[in-house]
């Protein structure tokens, strides 16, 4: 598989299972549940869904636009969950789309940015862009073992799942 057939492939997979577990019970979880500190990096899965919004916010700033925006990873920019949920089912549907519009020897290139703390950062591009979809397939596995601790189903997210699903579809 060609790196932009692998990359589009994890986009969607960004969407698909972000998407599902949206749509599981974060949208019915008790709001002292969806608040309180479960133990996360980003203590609840509020301040860890918040999390997910920002950080794909950045990356996608510094890969698609060339921006790096300096924004605390912790910045709460909805306090609302169904802002919040609805801000980042939108978000991850941008990367699809902007990888379109790459050319396959841009993967062989370097990724440039600013981190948070002002330092210069050169890295090889594919594998930044790698971290982009695996950090997030990171912070969906802490939230879907929130779920499991507070006696709640968390949907299969798998990739595998969704690699299944589009093969019974061809």
């Amino acid at each position: 598989m060609s790196l932009p057939n692998y990359f589009a492939s994890l986009a969607r997979y960004h969407v698909w299972a972000t998407h599902k577990l949206l749509e599981s019970n974060l949208k019915t979880l008790p709001e002292a549940d969806w608040r309180r500190d479960c133990g996360l990096f980003f203590r609840s899965v509020h301040g860890t869904v918040n999390h997910l919004l920002v950080t794909d916010d950045i990356w996608y700033s510094r890969f698609a636009e060339g921006r790096s925006p300096r924004v605390p990873l912790n910045t709460e920019l909805h306090s609302d969950r169904a802002a919040l949920c609805e801000a980042l089912a939108q978000a991850v549907t941008r990367w699809s789309p902007w990888l379109a519009t790459l050319a396959p020897e841009r993967y062989d290139g370097e990724m440039a940015y600013t981190r948070n703390n002002g330092e210069q950062v050169r890295i090889p591009f594919a594998p930044a862009l790698g971290h982009v979809f695996n950090h997030a397939t990171h912070h969906r596995g802490q939230l879907t073992a929130a779920l499991t601790s507070m006696v709640q189903p968390g949907p299969e997210i798998d990739w595998v799942y969704l690699l299944q699903q589009e093969a019974r579809s061809q």
